[in-house]
């Protein structure tokens, strides 16, 4: 009895005790200096990387989504599913209070990747654009944007996280929207924010927000996002630039991962560049674009970070030898297959997909109509079939031309030019350019081609690719300009093989032969010409080096020819003469 009064007076106190008021065990918390200085940091970085992001309306009001300014002249990055539904033509809002117009410039619908162009100022205060190959597991990020349009005041919403994933594959959706070698982060990106940025945590830009894994939750974020990498966006920049409607590349194989955990060549195709290097069924894929390749996905992820056209290094073994090669890449789709898939858009995914598809604000069956366009930004707009925005194409087009003539100064109008020179062996070398007729002196060859024919089927000497036919091109070029040539675009910017950075290039056809003419981006002068006779075979290769003043024109004294893998010769040249037609030899 005395033990059960006991246990009835303790309990008796203790809820006694609990009924009264909390007391607190500390009267303050002290917070280390250095934390509030990091939260101090953390919140001026968003703001300052938050100063770059826009959100787009499609003209109606009823959809739209998110971008990011990365130029001061308004270059802005978004999705191609966000910016195909509102057209050529969109409105933007950023944090700073104010609405702007934008031009569609550049489209990659198959890499989900939009280039707009935003106008009436000329002072935007652009995202640092970060390196997404240094992005790790664990890194601290957060995304910033127009989630279910909820950027009605002109301020972005913003969320974060970490990165929880890299290198992630996403397959595509139908045939185009491939996410290859994409970012995956836990913070929240929801219908709206496609196109918007994922930023470090320093502020930089390292991804262009586009997917999300809905499951079962509709159209909610549920933790796993995806983001196009900045690096990949890096490669296309410049193709999406030219104003183009662009392709991702192929390498024409087919492989898998074997038991032993290798990436084996299973099908190739002979038409192929990697078959003209020397791939075949079977081999060991080792490296591919500077990155090591231990899985088919990781293949796939590499791939799908690089536009059609590119030379990139590969490394595969056959029987424990390894090889070391330069392959260019081919497109995933044919010219009109992907002009089509671009014409149709990108339709809003239905609930419940197979794999993670991407995300934008849902639309009303019937939208009002959409508000006239400025007529400065219909200027800046100009239509062609194969174009994004044919506009931007000869702007660029005009600009390395005119980069090209200061560094050369002006060739004389239709001349002819003659070199004398020697061969590396001690040979002799003489060439006459005219406009219509080309002769050399090599290796005691007397060769002759006739411009006015078929320049395929004169693609001499042998085992060049067709010097005198690339020389043909090259002169021409220089002597008419891009508008008197034939057909030239602007293609972009790529790379060249044990060169370091991106060379501006013109593609030129005439004379059913196409010649790739790559440009110095800082000095403007030509560097190198690939002049491609026939379709799926190597094109004639001539690099242009020790450039001298000639007759107030500067002009390339070695040019080194390849073909395929080898050296065909390397030229030099001790003296150019150019004469006008008018005029008597020299």
């Amino acid at each position: 009895m005395h033990i059960l009064r006991y246990y009835i007076s303790l309990t008796t106190l203790l809820m006694s005790w609990l009924a009264g008021p909390v007391r607190p065990i500390m009267s303050a918390v002290e917070i280390a200096p250095e934390v509030v200085e990091s939260q101090r940091n953390k919140i001026a970085v968003i703001a300052r990387a938050s100063a770059a992001s826009v959100s787009l309306l499609d003209g109606t009001g009823q959809g739209g989504g998110s971008g990011v300014v990365i130029s001061p002249d308004g270059f802005a990055l978004s999705n191609f599913h966000v910016t195909s539904p509102a057209g050529n033509f969109i409105k933007c809002t950023m944090p700073d209070g104010h609405l702007y117009d934008a031009v569609v410039v550049g489209l990659d619908p198959t890499g989900d990747v939009a280039l707009i162009k935003l106008v009436n100022r000329a002072n935007f205060i652009p995202a640092t654009l970060g390196n997404s190959d240094l992005v790790r597991v664990g890194d601290w990020c957060f995304v910033v944007g127009n989630p279910f349009l909820l950027s009605t005041d002109f301020q972005p919403s913003v969320s974060s996280g970490i990165v929880s994933g890299i290198h992630r594959y996403q397959y595509p959706a139908g045939t185009l929207l491939e996410y290859a070698d994409c970012i995956q982060t836990d913070a929240a990106i929801n219908p709206g924010n496609s196109g918007g940025p994922l930023f470090g945590s320093e502020g930089q830009l390292i991804g262009i927000n586009g997917r999300g894994s809905f499951e079962k939750r509709g159209r909610v974020n549920v933790g796993v996002g995806y983001a196009i990498s900045i690096n990949q966006i890096k490669n296309f920049l410049g193709y999406l630039k030219s104003g183009r409607i662009v392709d991702h590349a192929t390498l024409g194989t087919n492989v898998s991962t074997d038991e032993d955990g290798r990436v084996i060549v299973t099908d190739i195709l002979e038409s192929s560049d990697a078959y003209r290097r020397g791939l075949r069924y079977g081999d060991e894929i080792v490296r591919f674009a500077d990155r090591r390749i231990q899985s088919a996905n990781a293949l796939k992820n590499v791939l799908g970070t690089l536009p059609k056209g590119w030379r990139v290094p590969i490394s595969y073994r056959r029987e424990g030898v390894r090889y070391d090669r330069i392959v260019r890449l081919s497109g995933v789709h044919t010219r009109e297959d992907l002009l089509q898939k671009a014409d149709r858009g990108i339709a809003p995914p239905s609930s419940g997909p197979p794999h993670p598809q991407p995300e934008g604000p849902s639309r009303t069956a019937k939208s009002p109509e959409k508000p006239s366009i400025p007529q400065k930004l219909r200027q800046l707009f100009e239509p062609r079939r194969g174009y994004a925005n044919y506009y931007f194409n000869q702007q660029h087009r005009s600009r390395v031309w005119d980069s090209l003539q200061h560094h050369m100064g002006t060739a004389p109008d239709a001349s002819n030019w003659n070199a004398r020179g020697e061969l590396s062996d001690g040979g002799t070398f003489e060439l006459s350019l005219q406009p219509q007729l080309v002769s050399a002196q090599l290796e005691n060859k007397s060769l002759q081609i006739d411009v006015s024919l078929d320049l395929s089927s004169q693609l001499i000497p042998e085992n060049s690719g067709g010097l005198l036919a690339a020389l043909h091109a090259w002169h021409r070029l220089l002597t008419s300009g891009p508008t008197k040539y034939g057909e030239v675009y602007y293609l972009g910017t790529a790379p060249i093989p044990g060169q370091a950075g991106l060379y501006d290039v013109l593609v030129a056809t005439h004379n059913v032969v196409e010649t790739w003419f790559y440009f110095d981006p800082q000095q403007g002068q030509l560097v190198l010409a690939e002049m491609f006779g026939e379709r799926d075979r190597d094109p004639c290769e001539i690099y242009f080096d020790d450039y001298q003043s000639v007759q107030d024109v500067q002009l390339p004294h070695q040019l080194k020819v390849r073909y395929g893998d080898e050296t065909f010769q390397l030229i030099n040249i001790h003296r150019w003469t150019l004469v006008m037609e008018s005029d008597d030899a020299t």
